[in-house]
C-alpha cells in the first residue's frame, strides 16, 4: 500500500489529494488497521490546525491585507534596480510566511509586472531590462518558498512535521520554538539569495529608475486609508499569533494546558466568520461562500499520510527500516543530517513537498530512535530541506507562477537553482546542527 501510494505521488497519476484516500478503502479491507484506527488520522488536531491558518490567511486576502503590506515595504526600499529587487523579495518572503506561498507569488507577480514595463518605458538598454526582468521573477519565487520556512504554518510541510511531533510524542510542538529555526534560516538564506543572484549569477547595476517611485505611491494611495475590514483582520490576525508565540508562558501561568497550536488557529479561523465589519448589513470579515477557496485537499493529504505513517509503524516497517540503517552505517550524526538534508532537497525537485516530507518524516523518526540520534535533528532539517525547491518550475507552485511570466527560461532557473540547492544544504545542515546537535 505504501508503495503504491508513493509511486501515485510520485508520478502524479491522480491528483496527490485522491492518493490520500486510498487508505480509507484498503486499510480495513486488509486489516491493516481497524475502521477507527484509519479514518481518525484524518480528523487530527493537526488538520485543523491546517484549517484554521488557511481561514486566516484566505481573511488576509479576501480583504487585500497582504497587498498593504507589499506596497508598504516596496516603497522603503528604494528605486534603483537592486534596490527595487531587493523590496519585492522582502515583501514576498514576509508575506508568505503567513499566508500561502503560491498566493503571494500570484499577487505580487503583476504588481512586478507594472515595474517592469515601467523600467521599459525609461530604459533603453535592453539588457538591463532582461536581466532585471530575469531578477525581479526569480527573486519572487524564491523570497515565496523561503518566506513559507520561517514560521510553522508558513508552508504545508512545516505543519505534516507538526503533525507527526504531536502523533510521536502527544505534545504540540511549540509555534515560537520553530522560529529558533526558522528565522535563522530563512533570513539567511533569502540573504544569500539576494546577493547570489544580484552580484554573482546575474550582477545588476543601474541608476534610479524614473517613475517607479511615483507608480508605487500611485497604488499606495488607490488603496486609501485602511478600511474597518483590514484593520479587524489584522487586529484578529495580531492576537492569534501572540498568542501561539505565548502560548506555553500563559499556560504556566494559568496552571493549565488550555491553549494550544489547534484551538489558538480555530480561534483565528472563527473569529474571522463572527466579527462584524459592518453589523447593520450583516457583513463580516468573512462568509461562508468564501471558503469555496480554500484548499482542502491538502487537509485529506494530510490525514491519508498520517494513515500511512501509522499503517508502517503498525506492521514493523518502520522501525525495521531504522534498524537496518543503525546497523550498516557509522555515519557521524553530523554526516546523517547533510545526507538526508542533501536527499530531500534534490528529491523535492521531482515530487510535491508535502508528498515527500509525509513519506519521509516518519522513517526519518524511525532511523532516529534507532541510531540513538535525536528525532528532531533528523527531521526538522529534512523538513525545511523540502521547501527549498529551486531548479524547475515544476518544483513548486511559486516558480510555476514566474516562469508562466515568459522572462524565465529553464535554463536560467536551473543555474540559480542548483547553486541555491548547494547553499540550502549548507546553511540547513550548518543552522540545525548546531542548534540541536
Amino acid at each position: 500500500m505504501a508503495s503504491w501510494m508513493l509511486i501515485w505521488w510520485i508520478l502524479e497519476v491522480f491528483p496527490i489529494f485522491i492518493t490520500a484516500l486510498l487508505p480509507m478503502v484498503f486499510f480495513p479491507a486488509l486489516e491493516i488497521l481497524n475502521l477507527q484506527e484509519t479514518f481518525m488520522p484524518y480528523g487530527s488536531p493537526i488538520v485543523f490546525l491546517f484549517l484554521g491558518g488557511f481561514i486566516i490567511a484566505l481573511a488576509m486576502e479576501e480583504r487585500r491585507l497582504h497587498e498593504r503590506i507589499s506596497y508598504g515595504l516596496i516603497r522603503l526600499t528604494g528605486t534603483k534596480p537592486r534596490q527595487i529587487i531587493l523590496g519585492f523579495m522582502i515583501a514576498t518572503a514576509l508575506v508568505a510566511m503567513w499566508i500561502s506561498n503560491t498566493a503571494t507569488a500570484v499577487m505580487l507577480l503583476p504588481i512586478a509586472l507594472s515595474v517592469s514595463k515601467l523600467l521599459g518605458e525609461q530604459s533603453k538598454d535592453e539588457q538591463l531590462l532582461q536581466r532585471f526582468r530575469l531578477l525581479l521573477m526569480l527573486g519572487i519565487a524564491y523570497a515565496a518558498n523561503i518566506g513559507g520556512t520561517m514560521t510553522l504554518i508558513g508552508t504545508p510541510p512545516n505543519l505534516v512535521f507538526a503533525g507527526y511531533y504531536y502523533e510521536t510524542f502527544g505534545v504540540d510542538f511549540p509555534f515560537s520554538r520553530w522560529f529558533i529555526f526558522g528565522l535563522p534560516t530563512g533570513g539567511i538564506l533569502l540573504f544569500l539569495t539576494y546577493q547570489l543572484l544580484t552580484r554573482i549569477l546575474y550582477p545588476i547595476g543601474g541608476s534610479e529608475i524614473e517613475g517607479v517611485k511615483e507608480l508605487i505611491q500611485k497604488k499606495w494611495k488607490e488603496m486609501g486609508r485602511i478600511s474597518r475590514a483590514e484593520g479587524s483582520v489584522l487586529v484578529v490576525f495580531t492576537i492569534t499569533v501572540l498568542l501561539w508565540v505565548f502560548a506555553q508562558p500563559l499556560n504556566d501561568l494559568m496552571g493549565v494546558r488550555a491553549l494550544n497550536n489547534t484551538n489558538i488557529a480555530m480561534f483565528g479561523g472563527v473569529a474571522m466568520f463572527v466579527v462584524p465589519v459592518n453589523w447593520s448589513e450583516g457583513e463580516f470579515i468573512l462568509d461562508w461562500k468564501s471558503t469555496v477557496k480554500l484548499p482542502w485537499g491538502i487537509l485529506i493529504l494530510f490525514g491519508g499520510g498520517l494513515t500511512m505513517a501509522k499503517g508502517l509503524e503498525t506492521a514493523g516497517i518502520i522501525q525495521s527500516i531504522g534498524e537496518f540503517f543503525a546497523n550498516n552505517t557509522d555515519l557521524s550524526p553530523f554526516a546523517l543530517v547533510l545526507l538526508l538534508t542533501t536527499f530531500a532537497v534534490f528529491a523535492t525537485e521531482l515530487m510535491s513537498n508535502v508528498a515527500l516530507v509525509t513519506v519521509l518524516l516518519p522513517v526519518v523518526i524511525g532511523i532516529g530512535k534507532s541510531t540513538n540520534v535525536d528525532p528532531l535533528l533528523l527531521a526538522i532539517p529534512v523538513t525545511l530541506a523540502a521547501s527549498c525547491a529551486f531548479m524547475m518550475p515544476i518544483s513548486t507552485p511559486p516558480n510555476a507562477v514566474v516562469y508562466s511570466s515568459g522572462y524565465v527560461s529553464v535554463k536560467q532557473m536551473m543555474r540559480a537553482g542548483f547553486w541555491l540547492n548547494i547553499i540550502s544544504i549548507a546553511v540547513i545542515t550548518l543552522i540545525c546542527y548546531l542548534i540541536l546537535g
